[in-house]
């Protein structure tokens, strides 16, 4: 990161934890824009990367390129904020597409945080992202799909209390079925 010629740099985004910039790919041999996050906390990144390098295995987060004690080079997620992209006919393929990644997290047992309120951690463009795993923990009590689920509450006014038996039964198996269940009953209230 400290090779990286200060003219290949523009500062995209100030978090709670550090910058995002978005960084010409030739500083790092690519043929694309990447993202180069800069932690002011050691372990945030670490954390991030360890997450990042288990997650891109099954096809969740944008793309791990390196990282080092501070900083990690990741994929640009061009695209729009979920709480700002205009849903259209594509509305249930990106739902899905969301809680199929947040299965993915539960069944590995990482806890993501933030998918109650994903307002900036999902990006609608070519694909759709989850972003930010620098909170990242392991745990038994997964929580990526109900949150994801509540947030879905909010967005498009499911019914909360015609969900909640559904979530609740996913809370005690976390099996492909009780997920399926509040996938298609989501998607169907959309």
């Amino acid at each position: 990161f400290r090779s990286v010629h200060i003219h290949c740099m523009e500062s995209f985004a100030k978090g709670k934890r550090g910058k995002v910039y978005l960084v010409d790919g030739k500083c790092f041999g690519l043929k694309h824009a990447v993202v180069v996050k800069k932690f002011e906390r050691v372990d945030r990144a670490l954390n991030e990367a360890e997450f990042l390098i288990l997650l891109n295995k099954y096809g969740v987060g944008p793309e791990l390129f390196c990282y080092g004690d501070d900083f990690i080079v990741m994929e640009f997620c061009s695209g729009v904020p979920i709480k700002d992209y205009k849903f259209k006919l594509d509305k249930e393929k990106i739902v899905t597409n969301v809680f199929l990644q947040c299965y993915v997290m539960d069944q590995l047992k990482v806890n993501k945080l933030e998918m109650h309120k994903p307002v900036k951690h999902v990006i609608i463009g070519k694909k759709v992202w989850l972003i930010d795993f620098e909170r990242c923990y392991y745990a038994e009590k997964r929580k990526n799909v109900t949150q994801f689920a509540e947030y879905m509450v909010r967005l498009f006014k499911v019914d909360r209390e015609k969900l909640l038996p559904l979530l609740r039964k996913y809370k005690k198996e976390y099996s492909w079925d009780c997920f399926v269940d509040i996938v298609e009953y989501v998607c169907s209230s959309l």
